[in-house]
């Protein structure tokens, strides 16, 4: 049996790696990974950041416009950090070319992975995170785990 390879947001699967040091164990994630090989993934870690963290919201635009310089990543004191977010979209990039992944499962409302909405200077909006955008510029399909989960299942379903 052939198994894709997935990303998966490493807070998902219960890695206490989020900004303040917490999990978002998601077991609807868990329970669609079965049929997968998958690779738990942190961008902001891979990106250098530690574990606690301060908050940190996008200023400007989406994840999109950060990685084409017109927007940036902030904390909640101000400071940028676009940098950090720029290396950890772009590791991640990297495994998931060296581990052949096409898709990934990503915590939405996140800074580097929502996929459907994320967290502006100005508050909750729509859009995609830093990493979840360079991946998806990439051909690498991202899914929440809010509401996407479905779909996910039928992509996996079309490549058996």
């Amino acid at each position: 049996m052939n198994y894709e390879i997935v990303l998966v947001s490493a807070c998902l699967l219960g890695v206490s790696c989020r900004y303040d040091g917490s999990h978002a164990w998601c077991p609807e994630v868990f329970d669609e990974l079965w049929h997968s090989h998958f690779i738990p993934v942190c961008p902001e870690q891979l990106g250098g950041l530690g574990t606690p963290r301060p908050p940190a919201v996008l200023d400007g635009g989406s994840g999109a416009e950060v990685l084409t310089g017109k927007a940036r990543v902030l904390t909640d004191q101000g400071e940028d950090i676009t940098p950090a977010f720029l290396k950890g979209a772009e590791e991640t990039l990297r495994l998931a070319r060296l581990a052949k992944a096409k898709k990934a499962i990503f915590k939405d409302r996140s800074p580097s992975c929502g996929c459907r909405s994320i967290y502006r200077r100005e508050g909750l909006g729509r859009g995609a995170g830093v990493t979840a955008a360079h991946l998806a510029k990439n051909d690498i399909q991202v899914f929440s785990e809010e509401g996407d989960l479905l779909v996910f299942e039928e992509e996996i379903d079309k490549g058996k």
